[in-house]
């Protein structure tokens, strides 16, 4: 009696990962204008 093929551990990946939004890096300045506008966000010192 042969057994059931064994489905594979991993599922191959979707397009949907591609399709994910890519980060977007601040420059210094637009750093610098979101903390001053987020103090909470500052770190603490």
């Amino acid at each position: 009696m042969k057994t059931p093929a064994k489905p594979p551990t991993y599922a191959p990946p979707t397009p949907r990962v591609s399709r994910q939004k890519k980060a977007k890096v601040l420059t210094a300045a637009e750093r610098a204008a979101f903390l001053a506008s987020r103090p909470d966000l500052k770190p603490k010192t």
